[in-house]
């Protein structure tokens, strides 16, 4: 029975690729036991007299983290191996290997490297851009197409650059890169000064993935490093394959991806990966200290339990997902005198036109969110037209909608990995509920305030 178990180990440690088929929970639990006890903390009759020795004062929190406690990497390098932590270094090995297998079979064969580093997506793009410093050192500017999305935007404030916002154009209901503005900007400023192009492929529609095939080209032109902000996209085999042409007509120095939203694990985790390995090394190097080893446990023991098959299952139930909340979301907005609109080039969110509520006032939108909050739907944003928002003294206009002046309110829903057709239906229904509410109170609103000019115009003729 134990050379059963042992046999699928030593195929894993051999091919460093996610199993094509899910392993059992019992089988998982003693790969990790076996990684466990390779851990000097876990030595029978281990004396330590060092200042970080893997004491744990909690059992609670030690069978939590499987009495894995060194973490990852050693102070000048978070991919390097520990010698005190042989397990905790194969994991770290592992996690890396299986997860440049799934990004392959996900849709970017070209792939050369990537590793699990455990900060989320902000911080993770962060580490890339200090990375660049040291290779650009004259260079202060991150051009960066416009995504209203809080974190990606201070992910360059914090790393020291000053982004240059280059403004969304509308075509038909989309909002698509401006490549003219992106190749006038970079000749305006020096190609010398500025640091990358950071680019972004999953959104929140009416935007659309940016332009990836034509921002590398212009990046390998003018010999600009091209980031990619993938937050998402992995799930998303449209966004995938852009990285992938993007790389292949251009450039694309790295791609970084959240571990949550694409593995379903908790928060706290990113993918940084790329098509130079050594450039990767590179980024890997620059992280200080050593690392929490939670992320890479999260997503091996997840993908581990999957399969190869199992995600790719995942990956299939959400683009089938994405099509029937796509017809849904359309009938009910046709029946609410509303409207789906057209973002073809989006395959993961979907926007709805709130035009009817938007018309009367920006509370009646707004409340929607609440209402629809209240009703425990999640996820699903609220965009009233107009919005200013400031973020670390960067004034945004129409803030959230990704670009100054959007025709109309709307709403937004995603279909993302794990969504099941019971989520849509539900959120269906109770979006109707709400529509039908606001409707109603918007009427009443309209009724009060005509009677109320009608009383004020008597009693003036009355004066």
């Amino acid at each position: 029975g134990r050379r059963a178990h042992e046999l699928r180990l030593r195929a894993l440690l051999e091919q460093g690729k996610c199993p094509e088929d899910g392993w059992d929970e019992s089988t998982i639990e003693l790969f990790l036991h076996e990684l466990a006890i390779m851990d000097s903390n876990n030595f029978l009759g281990n004396c330590g007299v060092g200042e970080r020795e893997g004491r744990v004062a909690s059992g609670l929190v030690a069978r939590r983290h499987y009495r894995l406690i060194h973490g990852i990497g050693r102070s000048g390098d978070i991919s390097a191996v520990q010698p005190k932590a042989a397990g905790s270094s194969l994991l770290n090995k592992l996690t890396n290997s299986v997860i440049l297998d799934i990004i392959k079979q996900a849709g970017v064969r070209t792939v050369t490297n990537c590793f699990v580093v455990p900060m989320a997506t902000g911080m993770s793009l962060t580490l890339c851009f200090l990375t660049l410093r040291h290779k650009r050192p004259k260079a202060k500017y991150i051009i960066w197409p416009r995504i209203d999305q809080k974190s990606c935007f201070k992910s360059m404030i914090t790393a020291g650059f000053e982004p240059v916002v280059i403004e969304n154009v509308l075509e038909g209901d989309e909002l698509r890169t401006d490549i003219e503005a992106v190749e006038a900007k970079v000749k305006a400023l020096g190609a010398e000064n500025i640091l990358c192009v950071h680019s972004t492929t999953s959104c929140f529609a009416p935007r659309v993935p940016d332009r990836l095939e034509e921002l590398a080209v212009i990046c390998a032109n003018y010999d600009i490093p091209h980031i990619v902000n993938n937050a998402y996209g992995v799930q998303s085999s449209k966004c995938m394959h852009l990285i992938q042409q993007g790389a292949r007509v251009g450039r694309i120095d790295a791609f970084v991806q959240s571990l949550d939203k694409n593995f379903m694990v908790p928060v706290g985790g990113a993918i940084i990966a790329g098509f130079n390995e050594s450039f990767i090394q590179e980024i890997s190097k620059m992280y200080p200290g050593r690392a929490s080893a939670s992320p890479s446990l999260d997503v091996l023991i997840t993908l581990l339990s999957l399969g190869a098959s199992g995600y790719k299952q995942l990956l299939k139930e959400r683009k089938e997902m994405f099509s029937y909340l796509s017809s849904e979301l359309k009938k009910l907005a046709d029946n609410h005198n509303e409207r789906l609109l057209d973002t073809p080039h989006n395959p993961i969110s979907l926007a709805m036109s709130l035009k009817n509520l938007d018309e009367n006032n920006d509370a009646a939108v707004t409340q929607l969110g609440s209402m629809l909050f209240t009703r425990q739907v999640s996820g699903a944003r609220v965009v009233p037209c107009g919005s200013v928002q400031t973020v670390n003294n960067y004034t945004f206009k129409g803030f959230m909608s990704h670009t100054n002046d959007y025709p109309c309110a709307y709403l937004n829903a995603a279909s993302a990995i794990g969504i099941k057709k019971e989520d849509v239906d539900v959120f269906l229904r109770r979006l109707d509920k709400c529509l039908k509410t606001s409707r109603k109170e918007t009427k009443k609103e309209e009724s009060v305030n005509e009677k109320s000019n009608s009383n004020t115009g008597t009693e003036h003729l009355e004066d």
